[in-house]
């Protein structure tokens, strides 16, 4: 079974729920092991915050999702001014507490974690985590 959905969401904090909400109820619909639904829902709770934090002025984001049996592909687009991934991903570590952890912990819960520009100048997350369903239980007759 596949799933997909497209959401435009405003850029405030109150929308960040909402994403992990849609896409949590997606993921347990398709019986994904708990633990792969905790990883892939906080990889795309951390990009959506990321957005509110930095996106400054613009008004809203989106969040695509592509759910198949083996997949699950998540794209975060938004106005936002973007950054220089190199940079960041070369400064070393400094406290947990220190801001700009976000790469980090994104690139630990995803298979896949891709940074694009789209050809209107709007900036892409790619999230992609392959799945691992329950066994599906079978009633005897």
């Amino acid at each position: 079974m596949n799933i997909s959905f497209s959401v435009r969401l405003p850029v405030d904090a109150h929308s960040v729920p909402l994403a992990r909400g849609m896409l949590r109820q997606a993921l347990e619909h398709l019986g994904v092991v708990e633990s792969g639904i905790e990883e892939i829902v906080l990889a795309l709770t951390e990009a959506c915050a990321n957005v509110v934090q930095h996106a400054g002025e613009h008004d809203e984001y989106q969040v695509d999702v592509a759910i198949d049996d083996h997949v699950c592909r998540i794209s975060v687009l938004d106005n936002g001014e973007g950054f220089d991934v190199d940079a960041v991903a070369s400064t070393p570590p400094g406290s947990p507490l220190e801001r700009g952890r976000g790469l980090v912990l994104m690139r630990a819960l995803v298979d896949r974690l891709a940074f694009k520009e789209a050809e209107d100048g709007r900036h892409r997350v790619i999230l992609e985590k392959e799945l691992v369903t329950q066994p599906k239980l079978r009633l005897l007759s």
